[in-house]
């Protein structure tokens, strides 16, 4: 632990980075179907499709949180079924965290990956099919290697955004410490407490840190991408 950090603080870091990384691995797997079908597929209900992966962008996050703790609740439809048939909960649960983490970052993940597979010539793929190539092995040999540097940026923009989430974990989760307070909801407690400014002020700077990293290695993997793209 950190000597300029209490172990509170250090205790909310460890669990908000704990919960980013999970939401961001559970989730990538599904933003990168999303993402292909959202680029490449015609199919019905695209639309509504493209509409729900970004609800969480324009709601407000304690609306989010409200309708994951109706639906994965123990008195949810989705969470009762967990609970009775395999023993998972979910609400005020450090699990529950990341799940709404993940929910509030996949929008931007599925973004970053779709914009990468957009600028993908289609007839690479195409050329690869006509040699016989099916159509997972195409994904797997020209596309990914082509949209790496796009699943990488959108990975860290889910992380960071994962990382600063407030409204829908607490909502889903509440705040209790050591079990489901993050970095954002730290903050929230000790804004609450006279004399907790300073540790306040240490976690916000920790985030600053954190969203500006994100940010700058986001826009050097695009640029990297696009790049790479361009000289294929």
């Amino acid at each position: 632990m950190p000597a300029w950090l209490s172990p509170e603080e250090w205790t909310a870091l460890r669990l908000s980075l704990r919960v980013a990384l999970w939401a961001t691995i559970l989730s990538l797997p599904l933003a990168l179907l999303v993402a292909q079908a959202l680029a490449r597929w015609r199919f019905p209900g695209k639309g509504l499709l493209n509409g729900l992966v970004h609800l969480p962008l324009v709601l407000p996050p304690v609306v989010t949180g409200y309708v994951l703790l109706l639906s994965f609740g123990r008195r949810g439809w989705i969470g009762q079924f967990l609970d009775q048939w395999f023993g998972i909960v979910l609400a005020f649960r450090w699990t529950g965290a990341v799940l709404a983490a993940a929910v509030m970052a996949f929008p931007l993940m599925v973004r970053a990956i779709r914009l990468s597979i957009e600028a993908v010539d289609p007839r690479l793929e195409q050329a690869a099919g006509s040699l016989g190539a099916s159509a997972p092995w195409v994904w797997a040999t020209v596309t990914l290697p082509l949209i790496l540097p796009g699943v990488i940026a959108g990975a860290v923009l889910a992380f960071a955004k994962a990382m600063g989430e407030f409204g829908a974990t607490i909502t889903f989760v509440s705040n209790i410490p050591g079990q489901t307070q993050t970095l954002p909801s730290a903050i929230y407690s000790f804004l609450q407490v006279p004399g907790g400014e300073a540790s306040a002020a240490r976690l916000a700077i920790i985030s600053v840190g954190v969203a500006m990293t994100a940010l700058i290695l986001s826009e050097w993997l695009a640029r990297k991408a696009a790049r790479r793209v361009a000289g294929q």
